[in-house]
């Protein structure tokens, strides 16, 4: 296997390292949207039975990387690797989790945009050949992450229209060389494009959407010209997770490069996980939005032969309890994977 460089942040991977198995755990409010058939398990208390919520994201998370590695069909003693990150400070969950896994394991930080960031080293280091099986993981918690970054959800304060509901969610993969056993239509990972910082000066902490917007429009705009494809190319381009209101913003950003997509082409795992209802506010963002959308509602979708070619571009806002505090600014950043059928 080997890792061509195209243009300046894109890998090309030939050939490419497959996406042997997947894990989808959420919470009670993602189990009443709409893609509730497509999750592993569906938790009816946000507690999982745990003390605290922090406690009850790293027993999810710890969840879906067990899937994961039950559905590829290896022992969780041949993985090499295991990517991992997630909201909390110093990235705990992921860290405890990694703990209960005991797999060689390295911590990562992108914010929402952790589970494409996991995937692109994950199946860099595969098609480097530096490791057979790679396990990358993410999650978040609405009641851990509001209570970091906003105010907690028992507090009742009042969430403006542009506030997105953090998703209590995790997702895990595990990317190989080689199918330990018959897939009907094997998934691989053919490039990553690893995205820059966008900063535009945004700095309202209830308004991702539109701090994110910039640099999902940066890493598709880099995508499609390094990679030399077209936006038809794929079947479905999936962002995650600029919510109702930085999907339009993004649409109106890619026009200006001279990018038009369809509006069936281009979706968001924010939009997607809940229902449109107003209580549900601008939709769905965290670590495990569009981890738990893709390891669970795309995976089926390309599984059942629906979908072909998708593009993950899973975005981030780089923000803290820290920067907020100091009156900075929302920087943001994206990353893309494609997910391809043979």
């Amino acid at each position: 296997m080997s890792v061509m460089q195209a243009g300046r942040q894109t890998w090309l991977f030939a050939p490419a390292p497959l996406l042997l198995g997947s894990g989808a755990v959420v919470g009670k409010r993602e189990g009443e949207g709409p893609l509730a058939a497509d999750f592993d398990v569906i938790h009816k208390d946000n507690y999982l039975g745990q003390k605290s919520f922090e406690a009850a994201e790293q027993k999810m998370l710890e969840e879906a990387c067990n899937l994961a590695v039950r559905h590829a069909g290896v022992g969780r003693d041949e993985l090499n690797l295991h990517f991992s990150g997630d909201l909390l400070n110093q990235i705990t969950s992921s860290s405890f989790t990694a703990r209960s896994l005991g797999v060689p394991y390295l911590g990562i930080f992108g914010a929402c945009s952790t589970f494409a960031l996991g995937q692109a080293l994950a199946a860099l280091a595969v098609a480097g050949g530096a490791a057979q099986y790679v396990l990358a993981s993410t999650g978040s918690h609405t009641n851990a992450a509001e209570k970091q970054f906003r105010y907690p959800n028992e507090y009742g304060a009042q969430k403006n229209e542009t506030t997105q509901i953090t998703v209590t969610g995790a997702g895990a993969a595990v990317i190989g060389s080689r199918q330990p056993r018959p897939e009907a239509r094997p998934v691989r990972i053919t490039s990553a494009t690893i995205g820059h910082v966008v900063d535009l000066n945004v700095s309202d902490p209830f308004n991702m959407g539109a701090a994110m917007a910039p640099a999902a429009c940066a890493c598709l705009k880099a995508h499609f010209a390094e990679r030399q494809v077209a936006p038809d190319y794929y079947d479905l381009i999936l962002t995650g997770d600029l919510g109702r209101v930085g999907s339009p913003l993004l649409q109106e950003l890619l026009q200006k490069e001279g990018l038009f997509l369809p509006q069936g082409k281009i979706n968001d795992s924010g939009k997607m996980i809940f229902s449109d209802e107003p209580k549900n506010l601008a939709g769905g963002s965290g670590c495990g939005c569009l981890a738990a959308t893709a390891c669970g509602h795309i995976r089926r979708r390309l599984a059942a032969g629906s979908l072909s070619r998708v593009l993950l571009v899973a975005t981030g806002a780089l923000l803290s309890p820290l920067s907020v505090q100091q009156k900075e600014s929302i920087p943001g950043i994206a990353h893309a994977v494609s997910w391809e059928v043979e």
